[in-house]
């Protein structure tokens, strides 16, 4: 597969990455099926993915702790850019869910994080979400003295504002800025991309398949067990899923004049937004895998790309919760 720089000074990636996040978190099935998702990580490596997302709330932990043991037994850490998040967990209270940006969580969060990944380094270490009781200065202070101290190599931030990234870029140079962005997550489009480009920071779009549903093979929650976090989503709400098909509508069309599946087009028009774009689908399945690493080949045509860039917007919120995105 083809790499990319990540920003400007980033480490160098495959053009697609994977999220790992559903293999132990958030979804049906999830939790399940270790060894699969262990074959499903050996098997992204072996066909040439070498970015790996995850965080300490997957599980939680369970998440950097399958990929930990995974890379170690195959002896494969070296091949790999591993970008793991912390500030969604409050170590100091109990390791209870919660936001906490503090120096003393980020130097707790990157101990646990270093050990269960079985690792001496990682390589971009996201802020999860931002904390509104925190300065972002104060944060990445203490991220600066990790990555002094050779524990990160690099940081990011995850669903943050424009403001906050200017904030955090003039402290230390910011890595790379992950958010949702696809097909029905357009919204990085207006302030987002443009200043990330200006400050040579690089963009890894999460949920670029829509958590799914542009695949298409989504009709109804019907399917999704008691706990998955799409049940209580607005976007997959009865009326919404209705509405947000006509989106799906014009992906298949145009998959069938690319003769190609209604993922891979999904993610070739994401490509198709620039390279400085590193996204990082997710999966549990080898197949599915193997379809979306398809998507880094497919050229769609520039009627195609306008075509899919026409479609109407989404109906319903990114999450029931919006206030602790974009800030």
């Amino acid at each position: 597969m083809n790499t990319t720089t990540l920003g400007t000074n980033g480490p160098q990636v495959s053009r697609l990455g994977l999220g790992l996040m559903g293999i132990s978190a958030f979804y049906t099935g999830a939790g399940q099926d270790d060894a699969g998702g262990a074959r499903t990580i050996i098997g992204a490596l072996d066909r040439g993915v070498t970015f790996l997302d995850t965080a300490e709330i997957y599980g939680p932990y369970a998440n950097e702790e399958l990929l930990g043991a995974t890379l170690a037994e195959a002896g494969r850490r070296d091949e790999v850019v591993i970008a793991t998040k912390f500030g969604t967990i409050r170590h100091a209270d109990g390791d209870e869910p919660g936001l906490d940006g503090s120096a003393a969580n980020v130097r707790a969060s990157v101990e646990g994080s270093l050990r269960r990944l079985q690792t001496d380094r990682i390589d971009l270490y996201y802020q999860h979400r931002m904390d509104p009781a925190v300065p972002i200065e104060d944060t990445v202070g203490a991220l600066a003295e990790l990555i002094t101290a050779g524990k990160i190599l690099g940081y990011g931030l995850s669903e943050a504002s424009v403001a906050t990234v200017r904030r955090a870029h003039a402290v230390h140079p910011v890595t790379a800025v992950q958010t949702e962005y696809s097909l029905w997550s357009r919204d990085p489009e207006v302030e987002l991309l443009p200043a990330l480009r200006e400050l040579g920071i690089g963009f890894v779009p999460y949920s670029p398949l829509g958590r799914g549903f542009l695949t298409g093979a989504i009709r109804s929650t019907d399917a999704f067990a008691e706990g998955d976090f799409r049940r209580s989503n607005p976007r997959f709400a009865e009326d919404a899923i209705a509405a947000n098909l006509r989106i799906v509508e014009e992906i298949e069309r145009v998959a069938a004049d690319a003769d190609a599946t209604p993922a891979q087009v999904a993610l070739a028009w994401l490509l198709a937004q620039g390279d400085d774009i590193v996204p990082i689908p997710g999966t549990r399945r080898l197949e599915r895998l193997e379809e979306n690493i398809a998507a880094a080949q497919l050229q769609l045509t520039a009627e195609q790309v306008a075509a899919l860039s026409a479609v109407v917007p989404p109906v319903g919120d990114r999450y029931a919760d919006m206030s602790p995105l974009n800030r």
